[in-house]
Formats: structure tokens, C-alpha cells, sequence
């Protein structure tokens, strides 16, 4: 059975069994390979997209439980104007080591903004907290945040 999901503000119909996860949908069948894979227990935030607007960790969501929800990539998160700050931020402030968590890390400091227009220190460690970075990018994480925070303001 066919199943039609909102990404990205387009409907896209693929096949897949109802209890696979979102990541896999989206990698593997519809080629939205921004979002990784990382531990696979939610526990990494490498494969956070927006349900909703609500930041999500996709390699434990079933995809049938996700019908008449909009979800939102990191291939699409430049569309909104909190996510077009934050990654030009993360750009300016060279954020990017290896790059793997990035996408995550996007889209986990894009839901904060919107919901904490301007967040202070502890704001963005909870919002932020279960994104591993294994290269240890987190000062420059914050700083971006709170240049794409003022970025808000002005």
C-alpha cells in the first residue's frame, strides 16, 4: 500500500512497510541523504528532521504513525527563515569539523530558535543536549546559535 508523506512542503508517495523508520524512507527510498544515521536508538540526534515543527529523531519513528504530519529535512530547512539564519551562521562561524552530526545539529538549533527566539546558555544546552558531536564543535554550536539569535532580532 502506497503511502503519501508532506517533506519538505512537497507530498512524495513511496511504498514501504508501515513500521520502518522515517530515516530509512527518507535515505533510502526518496534520496533525502542529508539526514544520517548515527547510533540508531536515538540517542545521537544525527538523523533529527521536524515533525511538525517539532524536532524529531527519525531513526526510531515509524513512518505509518507519520500520515497528515508535516516533516521537514535538513534539505529543506533553508526554505524558512529561522533555518536560513542558523545555517548561515553555522557558515560564518565555520562550525563544521567532520560534519557528519551537522544536520542535526541544524535542525535541533532551527527548533529552538523558533521556539526561544533568544535563548540563553542553558536554553541552548537543553535544546542541544543528545546531539553528539564526536569532534567537539560545541563552543562554535553555541556561538552560531546566538548569532543566528541576534541575526533574529535585527
Amino acid at each position: 500500500m502506497a503511502t503519501t508523506l508532506n517533506i519538505n512542503g512537497q507530498e512524495r508517495s513511496f511504498e514501504a512497510p508501515h513500521e520502518m523508520p522515517l530515516l530509512w524512507v527518507l535515505r533510502d527510498i526518496l534520496g533525502f541523504t542529508g539526514t544520517k544515521f548515527g547510533c540508531g536508538m536515538a540517542q545521537c540526534g544525527a538523523c533529527t528532521v521536524h515533525v511538525d515543527g517539532k524536532p524529531v529523531r527519525s531513526c526510531v519513528l515509524p513512518v505509518g504513525n507519520l500520515q497528515s504530519r508535516s516533516i521537514t529535512t535538513i534539505e529543506g530547512i533553508a526554505a524558512t527563515p529561522v533555518g536560513a539564519r542558523v545555517q548561515k551562521a553555522w557558515l560564518d562561524l565555520e562550525v563544521v569539523q567532520c560534519g557528519y552530526c551537522q544536520s542535526g545539529q541544524v535542525m535541533s538549533a532551527a527548533a529552538l530558535l523558533v521556539s526561544t527566539p533568544d535563548p540563553d546558555d542553558s536554553d541552548i544546552d537543553a535544546a542541544m543536549a543528545g546531539n553528539i558531536c564526536r569532534c567537539g564543535t560545541y563552543v562554535r554550536i553555541r556561538a552560531a546559535i546566538k548569532q543566528a539569535a541576534a541575526a533574529q532580532k535585527a
